[in-house]
C-alpha cells in the first residue's frame, strides 16, 4: 500500500489527461494510499500531473460519480468516507445480489457466457497468485459482473455492478487482512460457483454464492471490530 502510483512521463502518452488523473487517483483511493478524508488539492494535482486544472476537475467529477470523492460546502474536495453505519444494509444487499445473479446465471447462461466468465476467472486467479491486490479487486468485479450479465436481468446487473464498485475499498481491507496472500480456497470457491453455473444447478449456485458472500462479510466485520489499541501501562 506504500507503492508510489504517481504517473511517469511515458504514462502521459498513453491516454488523455482526464483518464490518466482518474485512473491514478482511483487506484490510490481504492488501495487506501489516499485514506478516507484525505484532502484533494487541485493545484497540487495540476503540478503533480503537469497539466491544467481543467482535466483535473473533470477527473474529480468522475470520481465523485463513483462515490470516491466528495465536494464539501466550502468547495474543497476530500476522499469520501466509508459509511460504516450503512454497512449492515450494504452487506444484506450485496449478499442477495451474489445469490440472485449466480442463480439466474445457472438458469440462463450460454456457452458464450461461460467463455467470458472463465476468462475473468483466469485473470482473477493470476492476480491472486501475483498477490496484486488492485488486480484482484478489478478482476473479481469483472468476474461477478459477467456472471450477473449471464442471468439476463439488466436491473440486477446494474445494481450488482454499483454495489461491487461501492465495495471496492472494503474489498481492499478484506485482501489486506490476508496480507494480499489470498488463500487458494477462495479461488476454488469461484471455480465451484462457475461449475454450478455450467451444470445449471440452481440450488448449488445459490448455496455457493451465499457461502462465498458470507465469508467475505464475516471477515470484513471481524476486521472492522478488531481492537487495535496499544496496551500501555500507566
Amino acid at each position: 500500500m506504500t507503492k508510489d502510483l504517481a504517473p511517469q512521463p511515458a504514462d502521459r502518452k498513453r491516454g488523455s489527461g482526464v483518464k490518466l488523473v482518474y485512473d491514478v487517483l482511483r487506484d490510490e483511493i481504492i488501495s487506501l494510499v489516499l485514506p478516507p478524508g484525505s484532502p484533494i488539492d487541485e493545484n497540487q494535482l495540476a503540478e503533480r500531473f503537469e497539466m491544467s486544472r481543467t482535466p483535473i476537475r473533470e477527473a474529480l467529477v468522475r470520481l465523485a460519480g463513483d462515490g470516491l470523492v466528495t465536494t464539501l460546502p466550502n468547495r474543497s474536495t476530500v476522499v469520501s468516507n466509508i459509511d460504516f453505519l450503512s454497512l449492515p444494509a450494504f452487506f444484506d444487499a450485496i449478499t442477495l445480489m451474489y445469490r440472485v445473479t449466480t442463480r439466474l446465471a445457472a438458469r440462463y447462461r450460454t456457452e458464450a457466457d461461460l467463455r467470458i466468465i472463465r476468462a475473468h476467472q483466469a485473470d482473477f486467479t493470476r492476480a491472486v497468485r501475483d498477490q496484486d491486490a488492485l488486480a484482484m479487486i478489478a478482476t473479481n468485479r469483472e468476474l461477478h459482473a459477467s456472471i450477473a450479465d449471464a442471468g439476463r436481468n439488466p436491473y440486477y446487473s446494474s445494481l450488482f455492478s454499483r454495489l461491487l464498485d461501492e465495495g471496492r475499498r472494503l474489498l481492499r481491507l478484506y485482501y489486506s487482512s490476508y496480507s494480499d496472500r489470498l488463500p487458494e480456497e477462495f479461488v476454488t470457491e469461484h471455480d465451484d460457483m462457475i461449475r454450478a453455473i455450467e451444470q445449471q444447478d440452481l440450488e448449488a449456485a445459490d448455496r455457493l454464492a451465499s457461502n462465498h458472500a458470507n465469508q467475505i462479510v464475516r471477515q470484513i466485520q471481524t476486521l472492522i471490530a478488531e481492537d487495535r489499541r496499544d496496551q500501555i501501562e500507566l
